[in-house]
């Protein structure tokens, strides 16, 4: 017998939320990290690690190690993102803490600490690295002659600019002593498993956290004709060094990586088709647009809400009810604002859902959330945005005017008026952005 639509919208956002965290599930660490680890080594077991899902991965390889394995390490991770200790969980990894995505003194540290740990091992040793989302900002460990602030300043520029995750991630490495493959050369001549979550379109090794452990094809002169296309303002020894390559990182078929791994725990597409695979069992039709998706991220809600309004009239390729689901890592860029004016706040998930809002026009039958799956969309408390056929005229109800928030990219301040927040407070993993639409 078919289904009603009215079985999917009595409570339609409660079911949207239900497949982001059937997501986040599939991707925390405890849940997929056994099949992974390597076999204690002859010698010594060092774990080095950064993201935000790095004290989630530390919490699970202490309840996986053997307990009779010497194991011992340190991990850095965003500010809030340690999970609850399991009660009896006995501590034999140090987790720290510090800023993301703008890096602070505590990354600074921690990046020295995590480097001189890897002095000094032998042959015989292990180094098992946990890598995820958020490490480049984390472990940040500057060039030498070229000081935090300096890479503060052009980290927030980055990150303003509308540029990609791989053309930012690109310049960290080359801008750093233990990013695009530093670290390894540094544990040389231990054996190094590298464990990671990925966070980025297509899941390249090398972008995930500015990859410290892996080979790097880019060069200094990438990372410099990245710097000129978005007008980044360095430092005359960034532009000097990098013109000379002399802060040139580790390239692949290099010695320094002989006898290394690297195992992908999670990634997005195994986060989406969780998610779909539950959508499907509520008898709903599901669909993976893809987990690739880039570009600005009010455009790409356009794209999504023309797939939606297709679908909602019966036409194109997606047949309702169904839920219309994709990933990846779209971008805002920050508009310069009039004098005076206080800047928006919000991330890649709300200023997705004000594009999708503006494009749908509230079109009846469809409902939406897009949420960060680490559980924080930019720098504030949410996880994200919902939205449905009324948010339209719900806002003009309330004196808000969509096209104004686009304007000032201030997404947070627009949902919050509303009640639309998804706030799940970290979730201790990240598979980077998750946006579930659903249409009835």
């Amino acid at each position: 017998m078919p289904l009603s639509p009215n079985t999917f919208a009595n409570d339609p956002h409660a079911l949207l939320l239900g497949l982001y965290h059937a997501a986040v599930q599939r991707a925390l660490p405890l849940q997929n990290t056994a099949a992974h680890l390597p076999t204690s080594p002859k010698g010594r077991t060092l774990v080095l690690g950064a993201g935000k899902a790095g004290g989630a991965m530390a919490q699970a390889v202490e309840a996986l190690w053997p307990q009779n394995a010497p194991l011992s390490g340190l991990v850095v991770t965003r500010y809030g993102h340690i999970p609850p200790r399991p009660a009896g969980l006995p501590v034999r990894i140090e987790v720290v803490e510090a800023a993301h995505p703008v890096p602070d003194a505590a990354g600074l540290q921690a990046a020295e600490r995590i480097l001189a740990l890897a002095q000094g091992l032998n042959a015989d040793d292990l180094v098992l690295c946990l890598i995820s989302g958020g490490g480049s900002a984390l472990l940040t460990l500057p060039a030498e002659g070229f000081s935090l602030e300096d890479k503060q300043s052009i980290n927030r520029q980055l990150l303003n600019s509308g540029a990609n995750i791989a053309e930012m991630n690109c310049v960290r490495k080359h801008l750093s002593r233990i990013k695009g493959g530093r670290l390894a050369a540094a544990c040389a001549p231990a054996r190094v498993v590298t464990l990671t979550i990925s966070d980025v379109p297509g899941d390249d090794p090398s972008i995930i956290a500015s990859g410290p452990t892996v080979p790097d094809a880019s060069t200094c002169a990438d990372a410099m004709a990245i710097l000129q296309r978005y007008g980044i303002d360095v430092p005359d020894a960034v532009t000097q060094a990098l013109r000379t390559g002399s802060w040139e990182t580790p390239k692949p078929g290099s010695p320094v990586f002989d006898g290394h791994s690297l195992q992908m725990t999670a990634t997005p597409q195994q986060s989406l088709e969780a998610a779909a695979d539950a959508a499907r069992a509520m008898g709903l039709n599901a669909y993976i647009l893809s987990d690739e998706m880039e570009g600005e991220s009010r455009e790409v809600g356009k794209v999504h809400a023309a797939l939606a309004r297709a679908a909602a009239k019966g036409q194109g390729p997606f047949q309702k009810p169904c839920v219309i689901l994709s990933g990846g890592e779209t971008t805002v860029t920050i508009k310069p604002q009039p004098l005076g004016t206080a800047r928006g706040r919000g991330g890649r998930a709300g200023e997705f859902c004000m594009g999708l809002a503006q494009a749908l026009q509230g079109q009846a039958g469809v409902w939406a959330l897009a949420a960060d799956t680490d559980g924080i969309d930019g720098v504030e408390d949410n996880a994200g945005a919902r939205l449905g056929p009324d948010t339209l005229s719900r806002a003009k109800a309330l004196g808000l005017k969509l096209d104004i928030h686009l304007q000032r990219n201030d997404a947070y301040t627009f949902f919050a008026a509303l009640g639309d927040l998804v706030v799940t407070g970290p979730t201790y993993t990240n598979v980077n952005d998750f946006r579930a639409l659903l249409v009835v």
